[in-house]
């Protein structure tokens, strides 16, 4: 199993603040949401927590290790990563652009063996990909593409997984079956973050939110506890329904505050 710890997490991008003194621990066993307006950094945060961008200050730790100091492969088989709104640019089949998630498990002139290409099977049944397998990933749709990217993060089979945006272009079935995968994975012991706008889906299935506000971490714990009415005005300046009569809560943004 795998923790992260963000210890006092501070990012610059070209001058600016990005991300400014983040605490949090996060561990094993409960789906992770990042949610926040456009800008509040919540992309970086998980770039950062997977070294890709540099901290000003403060750090992140993985098993106690700093991130920065670890391999390039090392991270990569401990934490899968898949980025938002990734493009596609080689005429790969789906079963072969999947197969990329085996990559920090091969050694140098290594072949795909028996155990790489079950986890590639496993990934893509459980993204309902497989009957994907022989077309070219440029040639599919928004979803089917979204989907076998997802694919190839799964085929890694890390102990955590980040995913920044992973409903991006899916219809509201396969919105539902990612995010219900995205849970099973954490209630199966993984460590698993997703970045989200959608707070009706951050809602029903977070079992913690990291609500961020201009670069700064706002809120912290349960959905019920995060996302509250005053809360999402001041932040995303908006007025929403909250129903909390199912025991999670069900967000309807309704109007921007001042508005209709």
């Amino acid at each position: 199993m795998v923790t992260i710890l963000l210890d006092g997490l501070s990012v610059a991008l070209g001058g600016r603040t990005v991300l400014d003194a983040i605490d949090a621990e996060i561990t094993p066993g409960a789906l992770i949401g990042v949610i926040g307006p456009n800008g509040a950094g919540k992309s970086t945060l998980a770039r950062a927590m997977l070294a890709l961008v540099p901290a000003r200050a403060g750090r992140v730790a993985i098993d106690g290790e700093d991130a920065a100091s670890l391999s390039r492969a090392s991270l990569a088989r401990c934490v899968a990563y898949l980025p938002q709104g990734q493009l596609l640019h080689w005429p790969l089949t789906v079963a072969r652009l999947v197969g990329l998630g085996r990559l920090p498990h091969l050694g140098p002139l290594s072949r795909i063996g028996a155990a790489d290409a079950a986890a590639i099977e496993r990934a893509m049944a459980r993204t309902d990909v497989a009957h994907l397998r022989d077309r070219l990933a440029t040639e599919l749709s928004g979803g089917e593409r979204a989907r076998a990217l997802l694919a190839r993060a799964l085929a890694v089979e890390a102990p955590a997984l980040i995913a920044d945006e992973p409903l991006a272009s899916l219809d509201p079935g396969h919105r539902i079956e990612v995010m219900e995968l995205l849970a099973a994975e954490a209630r199966g012991g993984a460590l698993v973050i997703v970045v989200l706008h959608d707070l009706t889906m951050a809602a029903r299935y977070c079992d913690r939110l990291l609500l961020l506000d201009g670069g700064r971490l706002v809120a912290d714990g349960a959905p019920a506890d995060v996302l509250d009415a005053e809360r999402l005005a001041n932040v995303y300046g908006i007025r929403a329904a909250i129903d909390l009569s199912g025991g999670r809560p069900l967000v309807v943004p309704l109007s921007r505050v001042g508005g209709g």
